[in-house]
Order: structure tokens, then C-alpha cells, then sequence
């Protein structure tokens, strides 16, 4: 078992299957093929199930693709601290939407005047959906919101945040028991305000009679104003809303009206690129602007 047959395996993995693996490779699909079984040879077991043009993985398989993600990127780190300490190449960066909104223009910016060197990539998702891309090699570093798993990732502190409830500007006040709105505007599930929402309700032993979900954060203020229901973002998202104005902020009791934002790699895979963004967040004082005047 070497690093190419691995390479080849988690390709195929990737691909769903030979053909595309081989395009994608630039190699002839014999060749991946064969590479396939020789791995399978030498492990002494079957890593997939073959269904017409299709592969899956077996249970075996599965378990390697684990160490061969890990196998790979430690191979890729060793080589790149070997060849360039460096930042160079590709950041390949995840963001939440709110974070890359407010918080990273400042930062990446004086990171591209730093590193020019250094072409930036960013994904917007939630945390979940962040953490699997950097457990898959697809990225290089996330931000996200805690909590997060401990055990795959180092972290360092990026940003405060403070989550507030908005309401349309003639909403009543929302802390007294029974006065929760009806219905909220949310992201789809995984997005981290979302769950800090439901928990806001839990603890109080209510449920919205509506849930509305909704791909922006624009969108979702702009129906907010509208009086559609009410939303729970970071404040610092307000400064970037035309009509905040329109808004009305209701602020969170103390315990649940702090948010910490961090970043995250692989544990022990630290590139270059990623150990300089480190260096531009802590030279970085990213202010949160909240324009709104109205608060509850």
C-alpha cells in the first residue's frame, strides 16, 4: 500500500467510480482499475461493492477512507514544509454567511496585501457542512461558530459575536412567558442561530407555529420587516441591511447573548497559509458596527 493507490482509491471514492476517477486522475481507466485491485490484493479484503458502472464503499472501505484522508494530508503537509515554508498556492477557506458578510472582508483583505502570492477560495455553509469539507481535504481552514468537535480540529479565537432577536418595528416586546412570536425565519438545519433560536424557545417551553426557512440573511431581514416573523443573527449583520431602521433588536438575557466565532484546521495539518491567516486575525480588530436605533 503506497500513497498513489491511496490517492487512487479516495479518487474513486470521490468520483463514484472508475471512469470519472480516471478523467479526473488524467489516467487511463485500466490503470486505476488495477491500481483498485492491487490495493485490495494487498489488504486482503474488498473495499467495494460493485453495482453496474457505480462503486460503494464496504464497511472496510469506509474505515479506510479515514486513515487515507489523514495519510494524504499528512503527506501533503510534510511536503509542502519540506519544499516552501512559504504562504503560497490556494487558501481553500470556509465561512458561515453572517462571518463572511461582516467579519472577513477587513482580514482577507490584508491578508491578500501580505501574500499576494496566495490566491483565496471561499465556501459559504454551516458548521457541519465547513468541518466535513476540512475532514475531506476539500478545505483548507472554516470559520464557525462553536460549539464544534474538539478531537479533528485545532482552533484559535477569530470573533465575538452578539445574537440578537429582530422583529419588525412594531413587533411587541418578546421576553415576557407567553409573547414568543409565531413564527421565525431561519436557515436550514445545521446553521447555528437556528439551533440557538430553538433553544430559546425550548428553555421557555414554547414552540413557533411557523417555520419558515430561507437561503440570505438579506432575504430573511427583508421578510422580517415585512412582518413575516422574527429572525436571531449577529447583530454586526445589521450594518450591512439598508432598512434596519425598519428593524426592531431585542436583546438575549445574559448567558445566551454571546457567540464565539473560531477558526479551524486539521489537528496537527497547519499549513502555511492557514498559520499566516492566523497572524492577520490576531493583528486584526474587526469592529461590529450595529446601525439599528431601535431596540427593545
Amino acid at each position: 500500500m503506497d500513497l498513489a493507490e491511496l490517492r487512487i482509491f479516495r479518487a474513486v471514492v470521490r468520483e463514484g467510480g472508475i471512469t470519472r476517477a480516471a478523467e479526473r486522475l488524467h489516467r487511463v481507466q485500466s490503470n486505476v482499475t488495477t491500481r483498485v485491485r492491487q490495493l485490495e490484493d494487498d489488504l486482503g479484503t474488498q473495499l467495494f461493492v460493485r453495482e453496474g458502472k457505480r462503486l460503494h464503499l464496504t464497511p472496510v472501505g469506509q474505515t479506510l477512507l479515514g486513515y487515507a484522508d489523514r495519510l494524504l494530508a499528512l503527506a501533503d503537509e510534510a511536503r509542502d514544509a519540506v519544499q516552501d515554508p512559504r504562504p503560497r498556492g490556494v487558501l481553500r477557506l470556509g465561512a458561515m454567511e453572517s462571518t463572511a458578510a461582516v467579519r472577513l472582508p477587513g482580514p482577507l483583505h490584508e491578508f491578500h496585501r501580505r501574500h499576494p502570492d496566495v490566491q483565496l477560495e471561499l465556501r459559504i455553509g454551516n458548521p457541519q457542512t465547513l468541518a466535513q469539507g476540512i475532514l475531506a481535504g476539500d478545505l483548507d481552514a472554516a470559520f464557525v461558530a462553536e460549539p464544534i468537535a474538539a478531537a479533528p480540529f485545532d482552533r484559535v479565537h477569530a470573533f465575538d459575536e452578539v445574537p440578537v432577536i429582530v422583529s419588525s418595528a412594531s413587533h411587541p416586546p418578546i421576553g415576557r412567558k407567553g409573547s414568543a412570536p409565531r413564527a421565525v425565519l431561519v436557515f436550514e438545519n445545521g446553521c447555528p442561530h437556528r439551533k440557538r433560536l430553538e433553544d430559546w424557545y425550548a428553555k421557555r417551553g414554547e414552540l413557533p407555529e411557523r417555520t419558515i426557512e430561507l437561503g440570505s440573511y438579506h432575504a430573511m431581514l427583508g421578510c422580517v420587516v415585512a412582518g413575516m416573523g422574527v429572525a436571531l443573527l449577529p447583530e454586526s449583520v445589521l450594518s450591512t441591511f439598508p432598512e434596519s431602521e425598519r428593524l426592531l433588536v431585542h436583546r438575549l438575557p445574559a448567558g445566551e447573548n454571546r457567540a464565539e466565532t473560531v477558526l479551524i484546521w486539521r489537528k496537527g495539518a497547519a499549513s502555511p497559509n492557514v498559520l499566516a491567516l492566523q497572524q492577520v486575525l490576531r493583528a486584526s480588530r474587526a469592529t461590529g458596527r450595529t446601525p439599528t436605533k431601535r431596540k427593545a
